[in-house]
């Protein structure tokens, strides 16, 4: 008979954990209206100790709609963040309330240069019971100059009628990867050059 054995489970930042908590997310999302018609967020949870709110900018422009607030919000609650027209660029923003910083879902648009995003396509119910299938966005609602967990579970959204157009990785992910698979071939190289049988 085992007594007292605590069994530790790793803990787990949101409904869609961000897989690399304690590090930037180095993966940048283009996100694009599906169809023309509304544009509907879900909330979808928070950890936040700030209160927070949710809004769009459709190709640039801000639609003025706010709303969703991270701590009278509950699960599922949804708001319509206005009409987009299919092709649409969309670009999400976390309103930090508390602090008056706004954080969107394209870097170049923060003041300290930082992804504050994580998103990924959810199917229905994968979230939450009853949540639909989407697109899950979750945010990152510190500064990176004056600290952050890097949980990236400070308010979460499901987005319908938007899609995931592309996830690009960092200019400083793309050069690890290219330096990683030149060293993978520099070292093919030599060990096929060492198998070579030589003739006399």
């Amino acid at each position: 008979m085992l007594a007292g054995v605590a069994v530790c489970a790793p803990a787990i930042a949101g409904p869609v954990p961000y897989p690399e908590v304690g590090t930037e997310n180095p993966v940048t999302y283009t996100f694009t209206a599906q169809a023309s018609g509304p544009l509907i967020a879900y909330f979808a949870g928070s950890a936040a100790g700030f209160e927070e709110e949710v809004g769009l900018l459709v190709n640039g422009v801000d639609t003025g709609v706010r709303g969703l607030n991270d701590h009278t919000s509950a699960l599922g609650d949804s708001l319509n963040l206005g009409t987009v027209t299919a092709g649409d660029t969309l670009t999400f923003l976390d309103n930090i309330v508390s602090t008056g910083e706004t954080w969107f879902s394209n870097p170049a648009l923060n003041s300290d240069g930082g992804n504050h995003v994580y998103s990924t396509s959810v199917t229905a119910n994968q979230v939450y019971a009853g949540s639909p299938a989407g697109t899950y966005v979750a945010f990152e609602d510190e500064d990176f100059t004056s600290g952050s967990d890097l949980n990236y579970f400070d308010s979460t959204f499901i987005f319908t009628n938007a899609s995931i157009v592309s996830s690009v990785p960092e200019i400083s992910t793309w050069a690890m990867m290219i330096a990683g698979f030149a060293g993978l071939g520099f070292a093919a190289h030599r060990r096929g050059r060492r198998a070579a049988p030589a003739f006399i």
